[in-house]
């Protein structure tokens, strides 16, 4: 179970335990309370977890001396392991507008959904896109909601400071005039930015707020977390009357008294409310006990748990696995047609695919291995080849995967070296729709190639090896084991991602490119150099080399369409998919107009360069001519 802990504005003390965001099966207690005094108070496990993030958390909120309690807090602790590495922890705070009826339901709403659809979104998402997602969604329903009062002051407006805690990084997420704050070595820093107007004394009105408007522009940032770090979350009520310093000495007498951090929030808010506040206070601190290690040693342990299989042949079994055939025995990896050995002769067949016994010592190829196993798991598409969960207490590392019946496309090209243009078309149609299912879960394949691609029997194209894929969700989790040169082949990797930056979907786009330039025309679009040279090159010196010179019937739409999808500027190249499968498909006008009416070096640049060196030679010629005749 996690602990869930939901602060409510009803006259009821309320703690929960619950097995999944979902509120499955939750225990509840209540307990009747004074009226005005509405309030809550967390759950905090404190049972440690080797090497996982640890954090302790505390909050409490009252209504002040007003009639009702428009504040409102949630947090959720996931006691799995996984959970809490892939989507981490979530703390948020929402002070409802005042000025509005719905305040409370506003304020309530904001948290508790935005907590229960956060840990919804998928785990390769990063933090960012899915708390954006989640809120947009979040402000468009306040938003559409508060326009069905009669009065405009009475929408459903908040404010709304999130904090998630995944990996070694704090992930704030701020809109409005709550406020979020670090306490480190006994300083205090105020990490967000007050979205609101200052009116005479105490008085001001908002600028930004969920629910406000059908636009919303949040404040996204990221802070390194270090053990003994405490994030402290406020609304106005609280840190409105007291100063900086008055916040920084009740932390660390609380840290001193060694006070749990309920208690510590209830002398924050006792301390505001003695200075005169006249709102409702509401403080949530969260105490990091213990971060991740980056030890090389612990990740070696880790990837090199699971043994690699010694090379098997046909007839040697493995985990009540047969092998029928042997696929493919290469260098890297070792792949082989099995089926369950309790089968009979019809039952399905599985492909094996196993490291080779040669990286039995390298991390990152290890590190990519097990990736791969992890994105298999997380697609569920007929695009893209199956990866199955198998034994988990086998002691051998290898992917139980769907067998895909057919041909790889680097065979289909062997076989089809002029192919027609609805053919390719087909296949890029097919490309383009397995590519989508990777870029709608915020991942870069990155290593793109004919050997890559399968045309299956049944008509589908088929991705069938992962383990290069770039994941957004993933790489917020910080890892001693990184990439020191660029993943895939050189001859399908965009220029962008060779020089060293972060792939992104265009980098895929350039690969498809690519591989379409070569079905069409047995060649590839730019000169092939060694990968260490490539890398050295900028984006100014890749020289596309037209489709036509190398097939005569391609017209001249379809070589710009290619051109555009190759561009070494990923500014330049198609930025979505479907514009690239627009493009390929009927010629696109305005790309014609626009290549016409640039200049002959950007259209012809290897014949522009020919010409001129023609011309200068001509000139040296006749000048030397010149010099012998007068001589």
């Amino acid at each position: 179970m996690g602990a869930y802990m939901t602060q409510t504005s009803s006259n009821t003390y309320s703690a929960k335990e619950c097995v999944s965001s979902s509120d499955l099966n939750k225990i509840e207690v209540a307990l009747n309370t004074p009226s005005k005094q509405q309030k809550s108070s967390l759950f905090s496990s404190n049972k440690k977890v080797e090497n996982r993030l640890h954090v302790a958390m505390g909050g409490y909120s009252i209504a002040g001396v007003r009639p009702v309690n428009q504040d409102a807090f949630s947090v959720k602790l996931p006691s799995n392991n996984n959970v809490v590495k892939y989507k981490g922890i979530v703390a948020c705070i929402a002070d409802g507008v005042s000025c509005s009826e719905n305040a409370q339901q506003a304020s309530q709403t904001s948290v508790t959904q935005f907590i229960d659809e956060y840990y919804s979104t998928p785990d390769s998402w990063n933090v960012k896109k899915s708390a954006s997602t989640v809120l947009t969604s979040l402000n468009q329903w306040l938003y559409q909601h508060g326009q069905y009062s009669d009065l405009r002051h009475n929408g459903l407006v908040t404010t709304f400071s999130g904090v998630v805690l995944k990996s070694n990084t704090a992930h704030l997420i701020h809109v409005g005039d709550s406020r979020i704050y670090r306490y480190r070595q006994g300083k205090l820093i105020l990490l967000t930015r007050d979205h609101c107007r200052k009116q005479k004394g105490r008085n001001s009105f908002l600028t930004r707020a969920l629910g406000m408007d059908s636009h919303l522009e949040v404040d996204y940032q990221q802070k390194s977390i270090e053990k003994g770090d405490i994030f402290f979350l406020s609304t106005d009520g609280v840190h409105e009357w007291l100063s900086n310093n008055e916040i920084t000495a009740l932390i660390y007498e609380g840290k001193k008294e060694n006070r749990d951090r309920e208690q510590q929030a209830k002398a924050i808010i006792a301390q505001a409310q003695a200075n005169g506040s006249d709102d409702n206070l509401s403080c949530l601190l969260l105490e990091v006990l213990d971060v991740p290690s980056l030890n090389i040693e612990e990740a070696y342990n880790q990837l090199t748990e699971k043994v690699i299989p010694p090379i098997l042949k046909v007839g040697n079994t493995i985990d009540n696995l047969k092998v029928v055939d042997v696929i493919h025995s290469g260098t890297r990896s070792h792949v082989y047609l099995v089926k369950k050995i309790e089968d009979n002769a019809e039952a399905a067949h599985y492909i094996l695919k196993a490291p080779s016994p040669n990286f039995a010592e390298d991390l990152l190829y290890l590190e990519g291995f097990t990736r791969e196993h992890w994105v298999g798991c997380q697609l569920n598409n007929a695009s893209i080849m199956k990866i199955y969960d198998h034994n988990t207490s086998s002691p051998f590392l290898y992917h139980l995967c769907e067998y895909v019946e057919g041909q790889s496309l680097r065979q289909w090209m062997y076989d089809n070296p002029k192919p027609s243009f609805e053919s390719v078309r087909i296949i890029a149609k097919g490309m383009i729709k397995a590519i989508r299912v990777f870029q709608r879960m915020e991942m870069v394949h990155r290593d793109l190639k004919p050997e890559n691609i399968m045309l299956a029997k049944d008509g589908r194209i088929v991705i069938i090896d992962f383990g290069t894929v770039q994941v957004d969700g993933l790489d917020e989790i910080a890892s001693p084991v990184s990439e020191d040169v660029p993943m895939g082949s050189v001859d399908y990797i965009a220029p962008e991602y060779l020089a060293g930056e972060r792939a992104q979907h265009q980098s895929d786009i350039f690969s498809i490119g690519v591989i379409l330039f070569e079905m069409l025309t047995g060649k590839l679009p730019y000169v092939t150099r060694p990968s260490r040279v490539v890398q050295s090159i900028p984006h100014q010196d890749w020289h596309y080399i037209s489709a036509c010179q190398y097939r005569e019937d391609i017209p001249f739409w379809l070589d710009i369409t290619l051109k555009k999808a190759c561009q070494p500027s990923p500014k330049l190249r198609y930025q979505a998919m479907s514009e690239l499968q627009q493009d390929f498909t009927s010629p696109n006008p305005q790309i014609v107009a626009e290549y016409d009416k640039s200049p002959l070096i950007k259209r012809y640049p290897i014949s522009f360069w020919k010409v001129v060196s023609l011309v200068l030679l001509v000139i040296v010629l006749a000048e030397g001519y010149f010099l012998m005749t007068i001589s």
